[in-house]
């Protein structure tokens, strides 16, 4: 199955974060299909980059965005 969800970015105790389309399959950080934009929790207030086109596309074809990734898409608007 392919979903969207984080893939860890950034050094020990401060993480950074790339919204990613991956097959389930695949390890966390591992190899990912496509890059839809980043999440960044340690900004005031933290920051959401986002392509709203590209991911409604992939949820249109079938992939399923994980808890996290669904609240950070209704926080922006998409769904």
């Amino acid at each position: 199955m392919v979903k969207i969800r984080l893939r860890r970015m950034g050094a020990k105790k401060s993480p950074f974060y790339r919204i990613v389309v991956a097959d389930s399959r695949y390890p966390r950080d591992g190899r990912f299909i496509e890059e839809l934009g980043t999440y960044n929790p340690l900004s005031n207030p933290p920051e959401i980059k986002l392509d709203a086109d590209r991911a409604l596309a992939w949820i249109k074809t079938g992939a399923q965005p994980t808890d996290t990734v669904k609240a950070l898409l209704k926080k922006n608007g998409v769904i």
